[in-house]
């Protein structure tokens, strides 16, 4: 019943009462059929908790339990059966040994002596080959040559060491020019080969009056040539034959060239010296 000076009909509150504290009630356990218990106490009754179980007495054996004595593990496989990372990773053969340790010393010979064989005409083709490229070039392209004597002096010295290209006279796109140092066979004896300079070639007249050169009625600039090696002759005039060419040496007074022995035919004209390379620190190009 609601209080009447309520206006909100407020429902009265629970009364407040302390409940007594329930009993504390002993814990019980289980029995089981395997575990003994007191005489006076019914099978199918729970042992209290302040009553003590009799454990079975326990014996020592030296013989392996019968029974798996981890029965919730047997159906996983053993720490040493399990792969480390994954599935197990199929085996795979291991990989033969070099060598056949089932050989006799007789065959161990025989191959020994054909792999001799077969580095031995290795090395002989290689060598052939060398040959070959050395061949071609020395043909065809460069050749190295050493100068003898004085006759080239200032330009070149007794001993130098030099780069003759051969290339550039095998085709009838390059001629020797005025003033190409040549190498060529000496033309009575082309045993021999001399270094000279081109002075005219086919065609050309030429002179010299008082040490002076002149070709076709022009003096040649021949500024290399110093005064003490100049000299004071007279030669021709003289027109060179098709296909000749007329050279000197640079000292022209200790030097044996066309005014003693004749013109060059081209055919005898080696290359053209391009480098002298020894010594080293005049070296140069030509």
């Amino acid at each position: 019943m609601s209080d009447s000076n309520d206006p909100y009909n407020t429902p009265p509150a629970p009364e407040r009462f302390d409940p007594l504290p329930r009993p504390l009630e002993p814990a019980h356990v289980p029995v089981h059929r395997d575990v003994p218990v007191h005489q006076d106490v019914p099978f199918h009754q729970e042992i209290p908790a302040h009553r003590e179980a009799v454990p079975e007495p326990v014996t020592l054996s030296s013989e392996p339990p019968a029974v798996d004595a981890y029965p919730a593990y047997a159906d996983r496989p053993l720490y040493e059966d399990r792969p480390l990372h994954g599935s197990p990773l199929p085996l795979e053969p291991l990989p033969a040994v070099a060598g056949d340790f089932g050989r006799t010393r007789a065959e161990d010979g025989g191959s020994l002596a054909g792999r001799l064989a077969d580095e031995f005409v290795a090395w002989l083709k290689t060598l052939a080959s060398a040959a070959v490229y050395a061949t071609l070039i020395v043909t065809f392209g460069f050749q190295v040559a050493r100068v003898e004597g004085q006759s080239m002096s200032p330009t070149l010295q007794d001993q130098d060491r030099l780069i003759v290209n051969k290339f550039v006279y095998l085709t009838h796109i390059g001629e020797p020019q005025l003033g190409d140092i040549v190498m060529l066979y000496y033309p009575n004896n082309p045993k021999k080969s001399f270094v000279k300079r081109v002075i005219a070639s086919e065609n050309q007249t030429i002179r010299m009056v008082n040490g002076q050169v002149f070709v076709n009625e022009v003096q040649i600039d021949d500024s290399f040539v110093p005064p003490e090696y100049r000299g004071h002759d007279d030669y021709g005039p003289v027109v060179i034959p098709e296909g000749y060419y007329f050279v000197m040496g640079d000292h022209r007074t200790n030097s044996s060239d066309s005014r003693h022995w004749g013109y060059v035919p081209k055919k005898y004209i080696i290359g053209r010296v391009q480098l002298r390379w020894w010594p080293v620190p005049e070296a140069r190009t030509f």
